[in-house]
């Protein structure tokens, strides 16, 4: 547990502004992945579908859908607004990983295969965010420097 904390002060001693604006970017994007998930869900049922390396049946795989946007559309919110940034990163982490592992690499690492790289670069984002957290522009530091208490 000692390790968790320097890592974290670390984060806290060590972030500049501009990675702020970085995590709000990052937040929209994986809000409006959730957004994109919620509208259409038959697309992406059929592509899980196609890539079902567990054998999930279509109901599993329709409630996993909406698990997973409702993850990212409030996800995305906090991590936008810097609210509990960490939990909202730890939260998003296993999701990219499933996408990336299972979902996006069973095409391959041709240029086409965008959605691949783009998964990559959010998963690595998230990380970093996971170890620096939310920064100086965040509700998280507000509310820290309003009571004088730490809750990130």
């Amino acid at each position: 547990m000692n390790v968790i904390r320097k890592i974290e002060h670390w984060g806290d001693v060590h972030h500049s502004k501009w990675l702020d604006y970085l995590r709000i970017i990052l937040g929209l994007i994986i809000f409006g992945k959730g957004v994109s998930f919620i509208s259409d869900t038959s697309v992406l049922q059929n592509m899980i579908t196609q890539n079902n390396v567990f054998g999930f049946s279509g109901v599993l795989i329709s409630v996993a859908i909406h698990v997973v946007a409702f993850a990212h559309l409030v996800g995305g919110i906090l991590i936008t607004l810097g609210l509990v940034t960490r939990f909202a990163v730890v939260i998003q982490i296993p999701i990219l990983l499933f996408a990336v592992f299972f979902i996006n690499l069973t095409p391959g690492f041709s240029t086409p295969n965008s959605e691949l790289w783009f998964s990559v670069l959010v998963l690595f984002l998230l990380i970093m965010f996971w170890v620096v957290g939310s920064g100086p522009l965040s509700v998280d530091e507000g509310l820290k420097n309003k009571t004088g208490k730490r809750y990130a």
